[in-house]
């Protein structure tokens, strides 16, 4: 019972930390990344496609993505989704590449995205010590039915304090990171 708890919440902390990570990977900072065009989709034969699998999406250097589509076709396609997906790109067609310079950001947007990454940070805490609520009343609740003692009651809440403490301080690890990178000129 009480080893279940603890494994559930330490598997529900872990899937916030990650969905922490992947919303921190979404905010651009002035570099550029293949996995920027992860949301753009594009309609390929009928149906819509992120630019991924139509195309091959590299870093032709630190501040421009290069896109090459695997069919000629498509150039166009792509070059309209980028421009569409609103996320502040320009691409430019030359001859079958699509280069997507990152524009500079100046230091209003890099506080907007301090501000918007600070509060994907507090979302996460949150989501932690909702878990960690959670699997102290399953621990209380099982007090009550008596399968379990105060004691054991007891370490187990404490053991569940430990991770969401060790949880909190990895999201406050991973904020100052970003913010970091974020403020870098």
């Amino acid at each position: 019972m009480i080893a279940d708890t603890k494994k559930t919440a330490e598997q529900k902390m872990l899937r916030a930390l990650e969905a922490l990570k992947n919303n921190f990977a979404k905010v651009r900072t002035g570099r550029a990344h293949s996995g920027m065009l992860d949301a753009v989709q594009v309609e390929y034969y009928g149906s819509m496609t992120p630019v991924s699998g139509v195309a091959n999406v590299t870093l032709l250097d630190a501040r421009t993505l290069g896109v090459q589509p695997y069919e000629k076709k498509m150039i166009q396609a792509i070059e309209k989704a980028i421009r569409d997906a609103d996320i502040g790109l320009n691409p430019s067609v030359t001859s079958d590449v699509i280069r997507v310079p990152m524009p500079m950001m100046n230091e209003e947007r890099r506080r907007e995205l301090v501000k918007l990454v600070k509060g994907e940070a507090e979302d996460a805490r949150v989501a932690i010590r909702s878990v960690r609520r959670d699997a102290n009343s399953a621990l209380k609740d099982a007090l009550k039915a008596k399968t379990i003692s105060e004691d054991e009651e007891r370490r187990a809440q404490d053991d569940v304090q430990k991770l969401t403490d060790k949880c909190i301080a990895e999201i406050e690890r991973q904020f100052a990171v970003k913010e970091a990178e974020l403020l870098s000129v």
